[in-house]
């Protein structure tokens, strides 16, 4: 068994549209490398900064995340899968890992499908970008488009109710 404590950059694409690690930023490992009768089990943590964006409001998200780690890398010698299985499984090649696959599973997984700055976000509003935060009453008057065509009815029943101008100049006179 042998411990890695280690500061590494992280590698690009380290995240999803919205938020992720940026490249080159520091990437704490402390991990536990374990020979296993099947290859090195390796098992630990990967410490990362992670910056974006609010999904609802579009504000600065900052934090600080720990992903966990724990993955077997087979020997080159080993065939234990059939091929299309082999293609999910991690290799000791040339006595060498790879951990930057295994770094990016861990911490893309971890990562929000949809941050948010806060639980209670409020967002901007679908019509004009307004941030309903300071407003939580603000709407607008949209129709649903479903029932414009009934709209111009109200419309034309007001104006026949009403006495057009032409009529009540004919009783005046």
């Amino acid at each position: 068994m042998r411990t890695l404590e280690e500061r590494v950059a992280a590698p690009a694409e380290l995240g999803v549209a919205l938020i992720g690690v940026q490249e080159g930023s520091p990437v704490d490992l402390d991990l536990r490398l374990e020979a296993v009768h099947e290859g090195i089990l390796v098992s630990g943590t990967a410490s990362v900064h992670v910056v974006g964006e609010c999904g609802r409001c579009l504000d600065p998200i900052a934090y600080d995340l720990d992903a966990d780690i724990q993955e077997l890398f087979y020997f080159e010698d080993r065939v234990l899968f059939e091929e299309d299985e082999e293609a999910d499984q991690y290799r000791v090649e040339d006595e060498m890992i790879d951990l930057e696959p295994v770094l990016r599973d861990a911490v893309v997984t971890t990562l929000p499908f949809q941050p948010v700055c806060r639980e209670d976000c409020a967002g901007l509003c679908p019509e004009c970008g307004a941030r309903l935060e300071g407003d939580p009453d603000h709407h607008h008057g949209v129709l649903d488009p479903r029932w414009a065509a009934l709209a111009g009815l109200t419309d034309t029943a007001a104006d026949e109710a009403a006495p057009s101008t032409e009529s009540v100049e004919r009783e005046e006179s």
